[in-house]
């Protein structure tokens, strides 16, 4: 029995933990050999190791996805190394949460460098390959706060937000140019990763409030906790659930699924 995307070169960003480590999984062990990148050597070189243990190949690239230069790089190497890519899962991002009334626009425009510019440059560098290697899909990480505000987390909405439209109109130009590329944006909610340990302990307080419901004298977020509080079915999402996303919209299963929004949150959004 062959996997879902046997065969296939799938790119991910982000790739050194969380969502883009359990994409980076899922995929190999349904047949794509997978290039994982990321700015977190130790955490990238943990992650080949978990695919290559589960039978799957895996090669990793440093890759700091707000340097153009180096998304040509990469896309170089894929080509001359790999000979195609047919997946490109834009994962790589970070939440810098606070008021945005005190947020210096050093960290908004960090911020929007990772979690926007990042996602462009790996359009703009990576899908004229895809096309070239026959079409495929590419799959760019948003989030729930994406489709909606949260107080203390402005700024990352707008990065989340302008992903998801961002997503769309370049659906709609691959359309329309016959390229034979799907581009689909997933919408985790409240998912168990390291993300939440790297959000400032000093923005909890901006964001404690009954959406966020951060508890007093907290250091970090807790997402067990943010989840039992604040998402209907009380718990946390795994990577693995988003991971599954990934994998339908990466395999011929959602081939007619294009320009479109996956949501995975445990219903957070459906109130």
């Amino acid at each position: 029995m062959t996997g879902r995307v046997q065969g296939r070169i799938a790119l991910i960003t982000g790739a050194s933990s969380g969502i883009g480590r359990g994409a980076a999984i899922t995929l190999a062990a349904e047949g794509a050999t997978v290039v994982v990148t990321d700015i977190d050597a130790a955490g990238l070189a943990e992650t080949v190791d978990l695919v290559r243990r589960g039978g799957g190949t895996a090669v990793s690239h440093a890759h700091d996805v707000t340097s153009e230069a180096r998304w040509h790089e990469i896309v170089a190497a894929i080509r001359a190394e790999q000979g195609a890519l047919h997946i490109l899962v834009n994962n790589a991002g970070i939440g810098i949460g606070g008021s945005i009334f005190e947020m210096s626009h050093a960290d908004w425009s960090r911020q929007q460098a990772i979690n926007v510019d990042g996602v462009f440059f790996g359009v703009k560098h990576a899908i004229p390959l895809i096309a070239a290697s026959g079409g495929g899909s590419v799959i760019n990480i948003s989030s729930v706060a994406g489709l909606r505000g949260a107080p203390g987390l402005a700024g990352y909405c707008a990065t989340k937000g302008a992903v998801r439209l961002f997503t769309k109109a370049v659906a709609l130009e691959c359309a329309a140019a016959n390229m034979n590329v799907r581009v689909n944006s997933v919408h985790p909610g409240i998912i168990d990763t390291a993300i939440w340990q790297k959000i400032p302990q000093e923005a909890t307080g901006a964001m404690r409030s009954q959406t966020l419901a951060i508890p007093e004298g907290a250091n970090a977020i807790d997402p067990n906790a943010l989840a039992a509080a604040g998402v209907p079915v009380g718990y946390a999402g795994l990577p693995a659930d988003i991971a599954a996303g990934i994998l339908f919209l990466a395999s011929d299963e959602s081939r007619y699924v294009n320009g479109s929004e996956l949501v995975i949150d445990g219903a957070m959004t459906a109130r």
